[in-house]
């Protein structure tokens, strides 16, 4: 295969993971479990096609760089939601700004430590330390403070894999009656894909987990140098 070809590669590559997403799409329809998320079939499918052709992550990315810009638009998608429902984060505004502020300190801070903890390398460390903010806002932190963006993408893919499957069990957990506890615990948790989970439960849900998702990027993008450079 003639992956020398940028244009082959490009088109190659895109249409493996559009293919490969749009196929796991038909298959979350039609059996509802964590494990059949696009998020987590679409990079194994990806993945075993890379691996059987020899393929590096660099080509890949090169091949599929379109998509990744395609984000940034996607994230902005969520303001019509959040619009929709602005009289109900009119009322609450407060207490979801405290919930964002906390609960991205918290994240940032505790995926550090636990990196050095574990004995990983500083770039290591500082590429964890944005993975709970949707891939976009990642990437962006995860240059500015030294570390790598492509592997935080990577983190960040995980951390909504993983957040949203925990949700559902901390949901069945923790009664959690109100909308606006629901939609944070995914967008703080989550990020896109815990977006994507708090609007199979309802409306409301959904658009304070976009909300929320939102927030905490903006607020990565402000506050993790700061942070960054106190831990180091």
């Amino acid at each position: 295969m003639p992956t020398h070809d940028p244009i082959f590669a490009t088109l190659f590559w895109s249409a493996v993971t559009i293919g490969s997403y749009a196929a796991a799409r038909i298959i979350a329809r039609r059996w509802r479990f964590w494990w059949t998320s696009p998020l987590v079939l679409t990079p194994l499918v990806v993945g075993v096609v890379a691996l059987s052709l020899h393929t590096g992550y660099g080509e890949y990315i090169r091949g599929t760089h379109w998509l990744v810009l395609m984000m940034g638009p996607a994230t902005v998608a969520f303001a019509i939601p959040i619009y929709e429902q602005r009289a109900l984060i009119r009322r609450h505004w407060p207490v979801l700004l405290v919930g964002v502020l906390v609960g991205s300190t918290l994240a940032m801070v505790t995926a550090f430590i636990l990196a050095d903890l574990m004995g990983l390398s500083q770039s290591l460390q500082l590429s964890l330390m944005p993975r709970s903010t949707s891939t976009p806002f990642a990437m962006t932190v995860s240059g500015d403070i030294g570390g790598v963006p492509d592997l935080t993408a990577v983190f960040v893919i995980l951390t909504g894999i993983c957040g949203a499957a925990l949700g559902e069990l901390v949901m069945k957990v923790v009664p959690l009656s109100s909308s606006l506890a629901r939609g944070a615990l995914f967008g703080m948790g989550a990020h896109g894909a815990g977006v994507a989970k708090a609007h199979q439960i309802g409306g409301e849900e959904g658009s304070i987990a976009g909300l929320v998702m939102v927030l905490a990027g903006l607020f990565n993008v402000l506050a993790a140098p700061l942070v960054a450079h106190l831990l180091r």
